[in-house]
């Protein structure tokens, strides 16, 4: 080596160098990865033994993931003698500039996060979120998919979701279901009541605890209204209002007791 010139001397230093630091960024590199993999391996573990969202452990997995990786790969390239400080300023404008051209989905993947973490409500739940009513069938990170009782699939944007009121129907398991049933001034309300009573407690679907309640709540312009509360399980309210409503038409009709109606009463005045 002492026969070689000095700038052959120095060339092969600065390619022995130069080797060096790629084995070095090349070991950084499937180390640092499998590392980011372990560690995905690791979250998505732990999470499904707490039962987590499926969505929520892809999610943080994949997040922890690349995020090691993006680390790996700066130190990589800082090991070849690359000035990553710049990149890393590139990297942080062209995010800034995608965060604004994507704000609209940015503000709906955290609305997406933050419903799969705090769990306002399930999959399977009767709620009415941002003017619609329906059975939750799935919750993505950027919107999440109803099906209204009228068979209709509607995709709300999850941001649209956790700006307004959300109410679960399902939550606490039971429901009251709020009717009101009108019936002549001229019937007896002491029988009306116990009819109507009678159709609510004999409702299959009608809870006995609490029980339900049957009080006259108003004397209207043409009726005495009937407050009817039962409570029922979610998944039967519907059945609940319709069945009642139907039954107790019949029952009424049956005593001869009226449901009365709007009626106008017109007098013609002959003058003369």
């Amino acid at each position: 080596m002492q026969d070689l010139p000095e700038f052959g001397q120095t060339a092969i230093d600065v390619v022995t160098r130069f080797g060096l630091n790629i084995l070095a960024a090349i070991a950084i590199f499937v180390i640092g990865r499998w590392i980011a993999q372990a560690v995905r391996r690791f979250v998505r573990r732990i999470m499904s033994k707490n039962d987590s969202d499926p969505t929520l452990i892809s999610f943080t997995a994949n997040l922890g993931y690349y995020l090691i990786l993006a680390f790996v790969i700066i130190a990589a390239l800082s090991r070849l003698g690359i000035q990553t400080a710049s990149l890393v300023a590139v990297l942080g404008a062209a995010g800034l500039a995608i965060g604004l051209a994507l704000e609209g989905s940015l503000a709906n993947f955290a609305a997406g996060v933050l419903l799969i973490l705090f769990r306002p409500f399930n999959v399977g739940d009767f709620v009415e979120v941002a003017g619609v009513v329906g059975t939750v069938q799935e919750i993505q990170l950027f919107s999440t998919r109803l099906k209204t009782p009228e068979g209709k699939r509607v995709i709300l944007p999850n941001a649209m979701i956790t700006s307004d009121k959300i109410v679960n129907n399902s939550a606490e398991g039971t429901l009251r279901v709020d009717m009101v049933i009108g019936v002549s001034y001229d019937a007896d309300i002491d029988r009306a009541k116990q009819i109507i009573t009678e159709v609510v407690t004999a409702d299959p679907h009608v809870l006995h605890e609490p029980a339900p309640v049957v009080r006259v709540t108003e004397l209207a312009d043409s009726s005495v209204n009937f407050a009817v509360r039962p409570w029922t399980e979610a998944a039967h309210y519907l059945d609940v209002y319709f069945n009642i409503h139907e039954n107790v038409k019949k029952r009424l009709d049956a005593e001869g007791i009226s449901i009365p109606f709007p009626q106008q009463e017109i007098r013609l005045i002959r003058q003369g």
